[in-house]
């Protein structure tokens, strides 16, 4: 009896640690699938996503900051992210940044160059407003570590309308004003002030032109700021140590002779001098013979 009670224990203690098992990996398995679900819908963006046939018009930006493994490969990867889409890149600039760089002697002739650095990129892209959320997502693949994400949906279409309706108004002031040129316009100084209103009103009409064609570009292209890091890498390498200033000099047998011929050169530097100043010589020595002939006197 006392066998089968232990053998009943032993089996239910079995059972209740495969069962404890089973559920610790179904816990780990949701709370991965939770995990992953929360990065990708991290960048993704739903904001204002306008439909076909309405009349609201929307610039929508993003600007995002993230940590990747490596940024030159992301780099590389979001820039064909884009281009599939029909997008294309405005600005980039891929940098890496020193932050130290230590030289360690490991031989007589080679030395150690450690450098600290870390590499980032500032990208600026446009895609189209319709694939947008498409090429968030598809940035998400590249992200270690989320910084930041700021989304944006400027509702233009009041603007849109405004200028739409300026541009209408100055098509009529325009034939107003030229027709009254050429009806009522006899003196000189009414043509020229009709002719000055009339190319004001060309002009706001341009930049109305102009305004509305710059922000329907914008609500056709949606505008994507990102920045990318990675952590700071350590880079190994060695060189060639510098050679010491003394390892140039000549041996003992040069410098012997290029000090005698520098001697030789100075003695004859000095007798060329004397040579120079052999009037003074002359005239001292003379002068010398006659103190001596009168100091006998």
């Amino acid at each position: 009896m006392k066998t089968i009670a232990k053998l009943g224990l032993t089996t239910m203690v079995i059972i209740a640690l495969l069962f404890s098992c089973k559920k610790a990996d179904v816990s780990g398995e949701q709370t991965a699938d939770y995990q992953n679900t929360a990065d990708s819908t991290a960048v993704s963006s739903s904001a204002a996503v306008e439909k076909k046939d309405s009349k609201q018009k929307f610039i929508r930006t993003a600007d995002i900051k993230f940590k990747v493994k490596n940024v030159v490969k992301s780099t590389y990867a979001i820039e064909n992210a884009v281009q599939k889409f029909g997008g294309f890149v405005t600005y980039t600039n891929l940098q890496s940044t020193i932050h130290d760089q230590i030289k360690t002697k490991i031989s007589q002739d080679s030395t150690l160059e450690t450098t600290k650095f870390t590499v980032e990129n500032n990208i600026t892209i446009r895609v189209p407003n319709t694939q947008l959320d498409t090429v968030i997502k598809c940035i998400a693949k590249q992200i270690d570590f989320m910084d930041f994400r700021v989304i944006k949906a400027d509702d233009v279409s009041l603007k849109l309308l405004s200028n739409q309706l300026s541009q209408k108004r100055s098509v009529n002031t325009e034939k107003r004003v030229e027709k009254a040129i050429d009806e009522k316009g006899k003196k000189i100084n009414d043509i020229i002030e009709a002719e000055n209103t009339l190319a004001n009103q060309k002009e706001a009409k341009d930049n109305s032109t102009i305004e509305n064609l710059s922000l329907q570009d914008q609500v056709n292209f949606s505008t994507i700021t990102l920045q990318l890091y990675q952590k700071e890498t350590i880079k190994q390498e060695i060189a060639a140590s510098e050679k010491d200033s003394s390892a140039y000099k000549p041996n003992l047998g040069i410098q012997i002779i290029d000090s005698l011929k520098s001697g030789w050169y100075i003695l004859e530097g000095i007798f060329v001098f004397l040579l120079q100043l052999w009037p003074f010589i002359l005239i001292g020595s003379g002068g010398y013979y006659l103190y001596k002939k009168y100091n006998r006197k």
